[in-house]
């Protein structure tokens, strides 16, 4: 079975444009560099019944999500409570989790030579980052310990793997969780695209050729990428096919094949390999 991997963005920072969000880009390469691919992504801001929402569809989903951000502990991180209710669970402490926040107020404690003190009250604050859905899993955080975690709520259902929104934090974690629970779908069908670059020429001109190639070679998908002012080949679209490598070369010949004899202006090749 293909496995679908999506994304979802939390926060109102990424929406509002104070922040570029930099996490759909390291997903797409830390997916294509195993011989993945990202099916799609969800921005949410800070809203938890749009949280909620986005994150019930991902769940029945039946695909493998990365969730990032809000899963602090600020009146403005949602993400925990929204996922408990998207499953209809209470929001516990995690016994790990709560042994991990605690090692990690010890270590800064310690490096600021002050006595750690659980009691405190801003030290009890920091346990709520690890309430989270009954039957949650921790996904572990080599940069401070805070872990994030994953959630599915049944058998065959979507998985959400929560991770905070700090790169530095989730990169790493994501990477972890593809390794430790992905690595039998990685490069299992890998990928090929082929295109051309093709100047002056108008996408509904090119439309039937496009769908006849569809039509023909299942597996495979065409795209189109006009440009109207690109600096080097000025209006041209970047067309193309694309799919498991070994159905690729048949649709390509009959593309270019098509495009010769529709008098079409060709420019370079390109070739990529997911």
């Amino acid at each position: 079975m293909t496995v679908q991997f999506g994304l979802i963005i939390v926060g109102d920072e990424i929406l509002s444009g104070k922040r570029t969000d930099k996490h759909m880009p390291k997903v797409i390469e830390l997916l294509g560099a195993r011989g993945l691919a990202l099916a799609y992504a969800d921005y949410v801001g800070d809203n938890p019944d749009r949280i909620t929402a986005t994150l019930r569809r991902a769940f029945a989903s039946g695909d493998v999500v990365f969730s990032c951000g809000g899963i602090g502990a600020t009146p403005d991180d949602h993400t925990r409570q929204c996922a408990a209710r998207a499953l209809g669970r209470d929001l516990v402490l995690h016994p790990e989790a709560e042994a991990l926040i605690r090692e990690r107020m010890q270590d800064v404690a310690r490096e600021q030579g002050v006595p750690y003190e659980p009691d405190r009250s801003d030290n009890r604050h920091r346990l709520n980052m690890g309430t989270f859905p009954v039957g949650a899993r921790i996904i572990r955080n080599p940069y401070n310990k805070i872990p994030g975690f994953t959630c599915q709520e049944k058998e065959g259902g979507g998985v959400v793997h929560f991770v905070p929104g700090f790169p530095v934090m989730a990169w790493p974690m994501i990477e972890n969780v593809l390794d430790e629970h992905y690595a039998d779908h990685f490069n299992r069908t890998p990928q090929t695209e082929q295109s051309v670059v093709v100047y002056g020429a108008m996408e509904a001109a090119l439309t039937p050729l496009m769908e006849h190639i569809e039509k023909s070679y299942e597996g495979v998908r065409v795209f189109s990428l006009p440009s109207v002012d690109h600096p080097q080949y000025g209006r041209h679209i970047e067309l193309g096919v694309k799919g498991p490598a070994p159905l690729v070369p048949a649709a390509w010949h009959e593309l270019k094949k098509g495009l010769h004899e529709f008098g079409a202006k060709l420019g370079p090749e390109l070739v990529r390999n997911i």
